[in-house]
């Protein structure tokens, strides 16, 4: 096992999908951070990790659940271990999975708190334990609407968020003292995404007027709190196109 070299500062992006969390993970790489990135499956962080390295940057994709404490504290290891030191932390997992109350299983309601609230527990408990120790480090959460307010067919996700939302309020008043600084960022409206393409025609033809969020803006958002000196830290930062109604 080698042994990292100091001055190594990596982000570690829990959730690096096509569009926020990948977008992020370019943002930080070309600030000279390395790029680890996780998915449940490794596959599909591969173009990512490909296009960074492309750019001159390094970064590693991982495979984790972050909906199991064991699999999450091999990851954390293993990048603080072999890597660097992950000095800034990102939880970008969704879940946003609409139905309504009538017709939603326990099942399925468990599984979306699991993957958008307890995973969010997990990957940021395991690495404030290591920023706490050296004293610093940014821990941020991907937030939503859902999170400030309960939507007709969306109380699973609501409940989640909502929890997520909690959970970065209690870690940024215990840690922030600690001089680490945590954020949570609402994400308010719909993303230049193939999905939102695919499924919302209507809401993706406002591209053409702004009307949809950039990734690359969102993750310019995620840098300047990273950035921001600590005597004027943010703790919530929401983000919408100028036209969201809100």
């Amino acid at each position: 096992m080698s042994t990292p070299s100091n001055d190594k500062k990596v982000v570690l992006v829990i959730g690096a999908g096509d569009a926020t969390g990948g977008a992020i993970a370019k943002r930080f790489a070309r600030e000279g951070y390395i790029a680890c990135v996780t998915r449940r499956s490794a596959d599909k962080l591969q173009p990512l990790v490909d296009e960074i390295r492309a750019a001159g940057g390094e970064a590693h994709g991982f495979a984790s659940d972050a909906r199991k404490e064991e699999e999450v504290a091999a990851l954390v290891e293993q990048i603080e271990s072999e890597i660097g030191a992950i000095e800034a932390f990102v939880f970008n997992i969704g879940a946003n999975v609409p139905c309504s109350i009538l017709e939603e299983t326990a099942r399925k309601y468990f599984k979306i708190w699991e993957m958008a609230c307890f995973s969010a527990f997990l990957t940021g408990q395991a690495v404030a334990r290591r920023m706490v120790t050296r004293g610093r480090g940014t821990i941020l959460f991907t937030g939503a609407t859902a999170g400030l307010r309960g939507a007709s067919h969306f109380a699973a996700f609501a409940g989640a968020k909502h929890g997520v939302r909690a959970l970065a309020q209690s870690m940024a008043r215990e840690l922030g003292p600690l001089n680490i600084h945590v954020g949570h960022v609402v994400v308010d409206g719909a993303i230049d995404t193939a999905f939102i393409r695919d499924t919302f025609p209507a809401i993706y033809a406002r591209k053409d007027q702004d009307g949809i969020l950039n990734p690359e803006h969102i993750a310019d958002s995620y840098w300047f709190l990273h950035a921001q000196p600590r005597d004027a830290w943010t703790f919530e930062l929401d983000l919408r196109p100028w036209i969201e109604k809100w």
